[in-house]
């Protein structure tokens, strides 16, 4: 059943959900949660498989064709392929995403393209091995790697994208690699610039080393050429003159890409977020459970996707961040 499209009180049409399958994590990133990790969700408040497609369904007939899977870390969830199995088999679903740390994707790659995901996007912020201990709590770059590796080969896998946080006095170092990764291999290299999401609370927009400061630092080794940006987009990705590889870079915080925004997200225990940085969540669990029926779902939905905000504020007066981190709403 095709339902009206879900657009937001500015006129954007909404497309693209991003779904948290649990807030657990296997690493203990810098820029993310403590060392010690955080307080997890109970598990029976964590939305089980069977609601996460009814949302999914039920999002799909209003035009909502995309869908992201992260965590915290998607792959540490129980039986994860079987979800994305259930999504896959949705009709109205064009594209079924995965973000990951890479750490369990050598046990699980062939299990989850064949159970219907069609492309994944890898974080990886450091490709030399103590840096990348240092930064992640987590002697496992050898393993993530050989995940990587492995995904690549698996057939049917679209483009392979590599996330590295761009965090100042840290990603400089980082970049000789990571340009050669991107020109000797099919994967797209992207910079993501460091957001106000750390459980710490201790961001300040000085540790934030913004996409122009890489570009121009990529673009004095090897020039760069930009490639029409699509709607919706969150990277700005070029390719490199001579045609070997490219790069990207998410500038969230110094360019913002609000104004054609068309994504909104449901965290592991069923609250749907209109922004990244939204101060106000709805709660989609409570109603799933207590029996409501789609037409009464699309009604929440609706009311809450009307107040999608216009901008995230980040670096303006007043800005407040949420009180979640970045491992609890989902990426």
């Amino acid at each position: 059943m095709e339902r009206e499209p879900l657009v937001d009180g500015h006129g954007r049409l909404i497309a693209d959900l991003r779904v948290s399958v649990t807030d657990r994590c296997n690493f203990r990133c810098q820029y993310c949660m403590p060392a010690e990790g955080l307080p997890w969700l109970e598990r029976d408040a964590v939305l089980g498989f069977d609601e996460i497609t009814r949302v999914v369904a039920l999002l799909s007939t209003m035009g909502v064709h995309h869908v992201r899977l992260t965590g915290g870390e998607p792959l540490v969830r129980k039986d994860f392929p079987r979800l994305v199995g259930m999504l896959s088999t949705i009709q109205d679903l064009r594209d079924l995403a995965i973000t990951t740390n890479g750490f369990l994707l050598e046990r699980d790659a062939d299990a989850l393209v064949a159970a219907g995901a069609t492309r994944f996007n890898v974080s990886i912020d450091s490709l030399q091995r103590h840096r990348f201990h240092e930064l992640t709590r987590r002697d496992s770059l050898d393993q993530v790697l050989a995940g990587l590796a492995k995904l690549a080969a698996v057939p049917g896998v679209g483009p392979v994208k590599v996330n590295a946080v761009a965090l100042r006095g840290f990603t400089e170092e980082e970049l000789p690699a990571f340009v050669a990764l991107a020109r000797t291999s099919g994967y797209q290299v992207r910079f993501i610039e460091f957001m106000p999401l750390d459980a710490d609370h201790a961001w300040t927009r000085d540790q934030v080393l913004r996409g122009a400061e890489l570009h121009a630092m990529i673009d004095s080794l090897h020039p760069l050429v930009p490639l029409e940006r699509e709607a919706s987009a969150t990277a700005r990705v070029y390719r490199f003159a001579d045609g070997q590889g490219q790069i990207g870079f998410i500038n969230s915080v110094s360019e913002p890409f609000c104004g054609d925004c068309n994504r909104i997200r449901l965290t592991a225990d069923g609250r749907l977020r209109t922004c990244l940085f939204s101060l106000h969540e709805t709660d989609l669990r409570e109603p799933l459970r207590a029996g409501a029926d789609d037409d009464e779902l699309e009604q929440i939905v609706r009311d809450a996707v009307w107040r999608k905000e216009l901008k995230h504020h980040i670096g303006e007066p007043g800005f407040i961040q949420p009180a979640r981190t970045m491992s609890a709403i989902g990426g």
